[in-house]
């Protein structure tokens, strides 16, 4: 499979003559490149392939999830605080940045710099390539090259608009070292995007001309259709009416059908995410991924890709030893990103495929320990003692009203491995060392089994498995799968949203339906079967090779008679193919099909309708917007732009006010802008080299900080 060979280049020139702050210098990789070399054919090709790399910062770091997914309905923090300011906007998080100085937990909380400086790093060497590209003689590649540069610079400026509103915008290299500069309006800002998105709508080819990863035509219009939208969207209100809804709304329905006709759905779901192989296995060349962030085995520099972190909980902490951390299990334990009860409610857990091809609710006993005492003297006999490969970690996806879970008297009760609990499996009879329902007794449990016994700092979650990756060397070693950043699944919805914004409300719902559709089980398909990116980790679980450190012996995983297992042995343990789907929706099995389809836009899913009723929205339109966003956690939870999506919508206080707690307190309206970087700021000059004065900073500054 061809892949794009990224170069990281310093481009120190260009760095050094848009500077704004002195961060924009800490860009590592410094070659020794010179100016002439960025005024041949060559150079502006090689760095045209450059712009590629500036995307892999996204997802090197805790700012992957910090600003995208934190703060929502989505997702909570953990027991781990390491970003907490993000989720719930208390006082800390200000135009400073966070550090232990200032009340973070850790010197990791991202700053509110960071997406600031490293997008206008990306800007900068965008501008060079398409100010310099005349140098290209090949007219064929200059063209494809100019359209790479305006892609990532809309892209950049896309965010940017999306996390600050209006913002400095640079199209020409600066001559030095620059600080004077004006803020440009919102909609100057998102007229920029939409300008350069059609630039790169209009040059870039159809076809992957580099290799797997390669921005094409349909990349363009995915983000071309997301900018118009956006144009008419409720944070545009203020100044969108100069611009006509019924042109911007159809262009964006004729982008996403170019889109859907040409980059068609996986046929299953699992094909995304969860059938990763190996590193750049076929799963990453589908037609259906619009935009990733290129990884392989090679050395990356500061940014590997860190996402599979994020996602899991901290079994290794709660477990009671029952279940131990490794690279065989594709995700670390660092229990930042934990699913509100939201994020488990709003999915039909009977008829929807996506839930169970997300959701990873069954960890295996991967190391060998006695029942403790405690739970023997409750009844728990020995012939109930769980064997390595057993389930050591069951989370029930249950619903509310579930009658099977009124009381603990159905299964017996439940708990960590810490604490006496009698659940027995009843598919085994064996006792579960560690098991939790979401409701019990008709309440919201799943966040009171946490260590700490508090359930606003829980470790203990049912996570997703999106960045799971058994490809991994070391315990905390880089993950070795691309990030997949855009894919015709969210097409579908934003051309459903652009439909509902035209008042075409059963229009609207066929487009979903389409989606929906693939979501639906399938005649014969095994509703049980789970698997991850952790079969990466041995060919004889689907695996592209075995991993190389298959035959390495672990001090931390024993056999009952105090063997060390080697990581083969752990894997094998630790990965069952198998969810608790009909221990969580109580059905008898079956392979029939399911349907998911929906008949009205009068009528929603009782999901939706629970929803809509709590955040009382009535009125078609409100209606079937808001019901597109639970149908974007249906098909999009974790992939990296909630946050932006409910700032977009004007629907984020109140849904981070209803389904995350610790977001709830603390959230206005001022927060759906992000501040204006002080380090920027306090480096700002007026055009006579005079310092700007604390009144002209706050006038800078966005409202509310």
């Amino acid at each position: 499979m061809k892949k794009i060979n990224i170069l990281l280049y310093s481009l120190a020139l260009t760095v050094a003559s848009t500077s704004c702050s002195e961060s924009f210098l800490d860009e590592e990789n410094k070659a020794s490149y010179t100016t002439d070399y960025f005024k041949t054919s060559q150079g502006i090709q090689d760095l045209a392939t450059a712009l590629y790399g500036n995307i892999r910062w996204h997802f090197g770091y805790e700012w992957a999830y910090g600003i995208t997914l934190y703060g929502t309905d989505e997702f909570t923090n953990g027991a781990d605080l390491t970003s907490e300011p993000w989720n719930t906007y208390d006082s800390r998080l200000n135009s400073l940045n966070c550090t232990t100085a200032n009340g973070a937990a850790n010197n990791n909380c991202p700053g509110v710099s960071a997406l600031w400086d490293q997008m206008y790093y990306g800007i900068a060497s965008a501008n060079e390539v398409i100010s310099s590209a005349v140098y290209v003689s090949d007219e064929s590649v200059r063209t494809k090259c100019e359209g790479e540069a305006y892609f990532l610079r809309g892209y950049n400026y896309y965010r940017l608009f999306a996390q600050y509103g209006g913002v400095v915008i640079q199209t020409e290299p600066a001559q030095g070292v620059v600080r004077t500069f004006k803020r440009a309006t919102a909609e100057e800002t998102l007229n920029q995007v939409i300008s350069d998105f059609e630039q790169a709508y209009a040059k870039l080819p159809i076809e992957r001309w580099r290799g797997t990863g390669t921005w094409t035509k349909y990349t363009a219009a995915h983000f071309l259709a997301k900018a118009l939208l956006y144009r008419q969207s409720e944070r545009c209100s203020d100044w969108n009416s100069s611009y006509n809804a019924t042109t911007d709304l159809q262009k964006v329905v004729a982008l996403c059908d170019e889109v859907i006709a040409a980059c068609p759905l996986e046929s299953d779901y699992n094909n995304l995410y969860a059938k990763w192989t190996g590193i750049d296995c076929k799963a990453e060349e589908s037609k259906e991924i619009l935009m990733s962030c290129q990884h392989s085995s090679s050395a990356v520099g500061r940014f590997g890709n860190r996402t599979y972190n994020y996602f899991t909980p901290q079994f290794s902490n709660f477990s009671g030893g029952f279940v131990q951390r490794g690279q065989y299990i594709g995700g670390m334990d660092f229990q930042r990103c934990r699913p509100t009860e939201y994020s488990y409610s709003i999915f039909d857990n009977v008829n929807d495929s996506r839930m169970w091809k997300t959701f990873k609710t069954v960890y295996g006993m991967n190391n060998y320990v006695e029942i403790p005492a405690n739970v023997k003297s409750l009844g728990i006999t020995s012939d109930k003692q769980p064997q390595l490969g057993d389930e050591g970690i069951m989370f029930i996806l249950n619903k509310k009203d579930d009658s099977r879970f009124q009381d603990e008297t159905t299964y017996g009760t439940f708990g960590r491995g810490g604490t006496a609990h009698t659940f027995v499996n009843p598919n085994t009879n064996k006792w579960v060392p560690n098991v939790f329902p979401v409701y019990l007794g008709g309440k919201y449990v799943l966040n009171t089994y946490g260590v700490s016994g508090n359930p606003s700092q829980s470790n203990v979650f049912c996570g997703i498995n999106k960045a799971d990756d058994g490809s991994r060397t070391a315990e905390k070693g880089d993950a070795h799968r691309d990030v997949i950043m855009a894919r015709t699944g969210e097409t579908y919805l934003i051309k459903a949203e652009a439909q509902v914004r035209m008042e075409k409300y059963q229009d609207a719902i066929a487009t979903v339906n389409l989606l929906r559709a693939r979501a639906q089980w399938k005649n014969g398909e095994n509703r049980e079967f789970y698997t991850d990116g952790s079969m990466a980790f041995l060919k004889s679980y689907g695996g592209d090779e075995d991993n190389s450190t298959a035959s390495s012996v672990l001090g931390k995983c024993k056999d009952a008679k105090k063997v060390k297992l080697d990581n083969k042995a752990a894997f094998e343990a630790s990965f069952i193919q198998r969810s608790t789907y009909y221990l969580s929706t109580g059905i008898a099995k079956t392979t029939d099909p399911s349907s998911l389809q929906i008949a009205s836009y009068k009528t929603l899913p009782a999901e939706d309708e629970s929803v809509l009723s709590a955040m009382g929205v009535s009125g078609d339109k409100d209606r079937l917007i808001n019901f597109i966003l639970n149908e974007r956690t249906r098909e999009c939870l974790g992939e990296w732009n909630r946050w932006e999506e409910l700032s977009r919508t004007k629907t984020l206080v109140k849904r981070a006010k209803l389904y995350n707690p610790e977001a709830s307190k603390n959230v206005a309206e001022k927060h759906l802008l992000r501040p204006i970087p002080q380090t920027f700021l306090d480096q700002l000059q007026n055009e006579d080299g005079t310092n700007l004065t604390d009144e002209q900073k706050a006038a800078w500054q966005n409202t509310g900080y």
